[in-house]
């Protein structure tokens, strides 16, 4: 239970967390509509899944071959996560997205374009791999690790779809991105309580 409730934390997170993927999703969901952004959001939770595959056989071997430089590679994840929250908590610029129509972009465009934007992220790797180094043990099972990864890809699924319903409406778009500041800070404070606290345990 403690793994799983870290893991829920940190992705969930992870995932609202304004980033590449955010920018990205607005973009299709705002000059194209619901259906493109909703097809960006599942090429982001795909991609998503690429970088849990990677981080489930690394993290295995790690812990197999060394447990001293699993241990140490644990601490800078911890290390990671609070250096994370500070810039989170501190920053000021909004999300800036591009909103100038370059070309048609079709569903599995779309789904590409949401696929690469995450592959590609480093973010992404960086979160993937510091969460699976604070909650992952000799004695947890593949299965309970595929779930962990399961359970990521769908969190990326659900916020940007509700991302990519938000955007494509405008009303709702404004009252998003007012409350963005105040989910910095929120989001930025939580990662750094978290960081702490795997970090020491």
């Amino acid at each position: 239970m403690p793994e799983l409730l870290a893991v829920a934390a940190i992705t969930v997170l992870a995932v609202i967390s304004p980033g590449a993927d955010f920018a990205m999703v607005v973009r299709n969901s705002y000059l194209y509509g619901r259906t493109t952004g909703l097809f960006a959001a599942a090429g982001v939770a795909a991609g998503v899944l690429v970088h849990v595959t990677y981080t489930m056989l690394g993290v295995g071997l790690l812990i197999a071959a060394n447990a001293a430089l699993f241990t140490a590679i644990k601490l800078v994840g911890a290390a990671y996560l609070v250096y994370i929250g500070l810039r989170t908590f501190f920053s000021r610029a909004e999300v800036t997205v591009d909103l100038e129509p370059k070309q048609t972009l079709s569903r599995w465009g779309a789904l590409r374009t949401g696929f690469l934007t995450n592959v590609l992220n480093p973010k992404t790797t960086l979160f993937v791999v510091s969460t699976f180094t604070q909650v992952v043990g000799p004695d947890t099972s593949r299965w309970q690790q595929g779930a962990y990864g399961l359970f990521m890809s769908l969190a990326h699924l659900a916020w940007f779809g509700l991302v990519a319903l938000f955007f494509s409406h405008s009303r709702l778009r404004t009252s998003m991105l007012r409350a963005q500041k105040a989910l910095n800070r929120a989001i930025g404070a939580t990662l750094m309580g978290l960081g702490i606290t795997l970090g020491v345990t």
